[in-house]
């Protein structure tokens, strides 16, 4: 889990600022310091960490703790827990993460370095979560998306802005890094080298005691292992499905109707004309009157934006109010008085001045009433039933929303009512493996695990068609679960804990006779225990690096250790010992592969880039100053971790 954490939380350098912009917004929002409140005796105004002048507040850390949490929900897990992820190292990658951000601003900052509000801009216009339909940006788009994250546009601008300074300082240094070639050398060689040996594993459960624990051994061992028996949160729904067919709406037009709609929007059949326009923004006047100069006097619009290096936009076929909505009134206007290919006057938007070319005019003939008959009936049918249905979604919304519990309502309409078992964020019930809810409530597990108990809700299943009255029966909080009811779970942790302590002083045993000239096959033997392992290794490095990073531990270590020597390892979640012993290294001479050199820099140009950031981090930490409360630190972990 921590290494996606890490692949998530990577740097911006190098990478599109408008990349994963869910991401972004998570850390503005966790920006906007919230005061006011406390957590178990941990005021949220307790400082945690202080970056030169500026200090970062308890209640910043764990909003920002609470934020990663929730994008590691939606990316990998969704039944992850805080506990889960505080004890994975989630929140220590977080505080670093936000030391780091801090610092590198107040560094840039300080040595004059700048993100102005037309760069700003620029990365703005690039986000794809703030394009509209067109796919151009939409302002009405963009200020929805930043009220739904909660965050004002200034705290966007401030991350948008932090980021462009670490662009500025760190780019051209992790652009394009170079190895040196001796030092590639000595890496190319490594590629070649083989390594031959034995690792063997002690297993606890060949040393585990088979008597049952104390009460008050297995009690204190639970308290120290509460985070292994965390269940995840649980919830039941009870919903009701309905469709638009159930409501028994009628919404044929008449012949008046038809008729009265075609006089009401005659201008619409009259005759008229669409147009097709491309398009850039730039950020002041003077440059888009020079820009549309150039325009008139014969230039391609396409050469002056690569000349001064705009993207060009296009808006195609469109009447003069669509194209006012996607660029500006002005700029639509201006279009809409200029013949074919020719330049639009210069328009101010929103986010600087258009510069433009009308590439067709397109004239559509009037249309009579017998033309459009049918076209406005399809119409007023679509646009009744849906006016009849939302009237009627309506009321059941207003009877929901002034308490009118979820069995009255579905009584009152006809509904049938059902009710999910126990569920996870993720869709799959509790204690059942291989058992889904329904696909049609997927979509509301993440608003039902934001409910409270007993508050209905209506939903769409379907935009206009089908809809689901819903609320929460019961909540399971995310908690460890009872010793009495995971109580052989317990003793059978217990158990195996106390035999990986055996299992290492059997490991121990058998190192200490490695170095007094036995081989590991002979000191093994003398454990005289059923179930050690043991295996012959002659490997590679090259096939260990084919594994794309899931290399067994022990593997790692037999590649990192001294020829002749010998060493004992953990294996994960207390299975036992391993004994990793190292016979032999060779390796082919480097002229054996010819070009190996240089795919070795280049394949490690990505690893010195990351080298040359975490170095460079770390000096601008300590020029600036860091200082961590470690108290403040460790009395949030204890809080995430449910243990106030």
């Amino acid at each position: 889990m921590l290494s996606f954490f890490r692949r998530f939380f990577q740097s911006k350098i190098g990478l599109p600022i408008f990349i994963g912009f869910l991401v972004l917004v998570a850390f503005a929002f966790a920006a906007a310091d919230i005061t006011g409140s406390t957590f178990g005796g941990l005021s949220a105004g307790s400082r945690v960490a202080a970056v030169g002048r500026e200090a970062i507040s308890a209640s910043e850390l764990s909003s920002s703790a609470n934020a990663a949490l929730n994008q590691m929900r939606q990316q990998a897990d969704p039944t992850l827990t805080m506990p889960e992820f505080v004890e994975e190292g989630g929140l220590d990658e977080v505080m670093q993460q936000l030391i780091d951000r801090y610092a590198v601003g107040l560094y840039a900052r300080q040595y004059g370095l700048r993100a102005g509000k037309n760069l700003i801009d620029s990365e703005i216009l690039k986000i794809p979560a703030f394009r509209g339909v067109t796919g151009e940006f939409d302002q009405e788009v963009y200020l929805a998306a930043l009220r739904q994250s909660n965050i004002t546009d200034a705290v966007l601008r401030r991350d948008l802005a932090d980021g462009l300074l670490e662009q500025q300082l760190l780019k051209s240094a992790l652009a394009a890094p170079q190895m040196p070639e001796k030092i590639a050398r000595r890496y190319a060689a490594l590629v070649l080298e083989k390594r031959r040996g034995e690792i063997a594993l002690i297993p606890s459960n060949a040393f585990a005691p088979t008597a049952e624990p104390t009460n008050a051994q297995l009690e204190t061992w639970y308290r120290d292992n509460r985070v292994r028996f965390t269940r995840p949160e649980r919830r039941v729904i009870r919903f009701a499905v309905f469709d638009v067919a159930a409501l028994g709406i009628d919404a044929t037009p008449t012949q008046a109707e038809i008729t009265a709609r075609f006089k009401a929007n005659a201008d619409a059949y009259k005759a008229s004309e669409l147009r097709a326009v491309s398009y850039f923004i730039v950020p002041t006047e003077d440059a888009a009157k020079s820009f549309a100069e150039r325009l008139r006097g014969g230039a391609s619009l396409e050469a002056i934006a690569r000349d001064a290096g705009f993207n060009i936009a296009k808006a195609e076929l469109r009447d003069q109010q669509t194209l006012a909505t996607s660029t500006s009134a002005s700029f639509a206007g201006s279009a809409f008085n200029v013949s074919e290919r020719g330049a639009v006057e210069p328009a101010r938007g929103t986010l600087g001045w258009y510069v433009g070319r009308v590439d067709t005019v397109q004239r559509l003939p009037a249309r009579s009433l017998a033309e459009v008959s049918a076209q406005i009936a399809e119409q007023l049918k679509v646009e009744k039933l849906a006016a009849a249905t939302a009237e009627q979604v309506s009321r059941i919304e207003e009877e929901i929303d002034s308490g009118t519990a979820l069995a009255d309502v579905a009584k009152a309409y006809g509904l049938k009512i059902e009710t999910t078992p126990q569920l996870l964020a993720d869709g799959r019930v509790f204690g059942q493996a291989n058992a889904q809810i329904v696909p049609e409530l997927l979509p509301l597990l993440g608003t039902a695990f934001e409910m409270e108990e007993s508050s209905p809700q209506l939903a769409e299943l379907a935009p206009g068609e089908e809809y689901v009255i819903f609320d929460v029966a019961r909540i399971e909080e995310a908690r460890a679960a009872p010793l009495s009811e995971i109580r052989n779970e317990a003793i059978a942790g217990w158990q195996q804990a106390e035999g990986a302590k055996l299992a290492k002083a059997a490991a121990d045993r058998v190192l200490a006779k490695m170095r007094n000239g036995k081989s590991l096959n002979e000191a093994l033997a003398s454990e005289n225990k059923l179930g050690i392992e043991r295996e012959a290794i002659d490997l590679r490095r090259r096939e260990l690096m084919s594994q794309s990073g899931n290399v067994p531990p022990p593997l790692v270590l037999m590649f990192s250790m001294a020829k002749g020597s010998a060493k004992k390892l953990e294996a994960a979640r207390n299975i036992g010992w391993y004994i990793v012993a190292l016979d032999e290294i060779s390796s082919d001479p480097i002229e054996s592969e010819p070009g190996i050199v240089g795919q070795t820099r280049q394949q490690l140009a990505a690893s010195l880039a990351r080298e040359y950031r975490v170095q460079a981090l770390a000096s601008i930490r300590e020029e600036i100053g860091v200082e961590r409360n470690e108290t403040a630190i460790a009395s949030l972990r204890k809080q995430l971790r449910g243990e106030n």
